[in-house]
């Protein structure tokens, strides 16, 4: 378990640190930025948001709220709490027209920053638990690595970043995205800044 976090919280800061993103739209306060290699798609979430760091930050790291913001989320429930800075999530989600509802077990980590400089970080990952077993009704998924990283602007404000390498399981949800209209994408931004907010 040390390590399955350990290698979560490091995916994510070596995915941000990636050099060769694509910026592919820019609104106020959210900008989206794209990075191909292979057959692997990441995506990268920049929000501006008027609350202190801290504030953002446990909001963020905690999924129970997630479906108030992303309407992508149906149910989302720990399945086990592994320490203070881990948990494990099922999570369901809304069926896109001609697919089955799919859903994901999932390793969070929360890490706040060592030095003022560093971002907090909420790390994600899928995980295999032997007391959720797939089932026929959904359609098992996988999330290589996604999560937040949250750095502190000022007393009263940060950025956001959000982090997603797709795989096939989350293409669905993209795929209109990738056709150059980030609508869905936009407007989970802008619901996240408005619940953070």
């Amino acid at each position: 378990q040390a390590y399955l976090s350990y290698s979560n919280i490091a995916a994510l800061t070596h995915l941000a640190r990636k050099p060769g993103w694509d910026i592919t739209k820019t609104l106020d306060n959210v900008r989206i930025w794209t990075h191909e290699e292979g057959a692997v798609l990441s995506f990268k979430v920049e929000m501006q948001v008027k609350v202190p760091s801290h504030v953002a930050f446990s909001l963020l790291s905690d999924f129970s709220l997630r479906q108030r913001w992303d309407r992508h989320f149906l149910t989302c429930k720990v399945l086990q709490a592994v320490s203070e800075e881990e948990k494990i999530y099922h999570v369901t989600s809304v069926p896109m027209t001609g697919h089955q509802p799919r859903d994901f077990v999932i390793l969070v980590s929360q890490r706040q920053p060592c030095r003022p400089q560093e971002p907090y970080m909420v790390a994600v990952r899928s995980v295999t638990l032997r007391t959720m077993p797939p089932s026929p009704e959904f359609c098992r998924s996988e999330i290589l690595c996604a999560g937040f990283q949250i750095h502190s602007n000022s007393s009263s404000s940060c950025t956001v970043c959000y982090f997603n390498q797709v795989t096939s399981g989350v293409m669905p949800y993209l795929a209109a995205n990738l056709t150059g209209s980030s609508k869905s994408i936009e407007d989970t931004a802008l619901e996240c800044i408005k619940f953070l907010e």
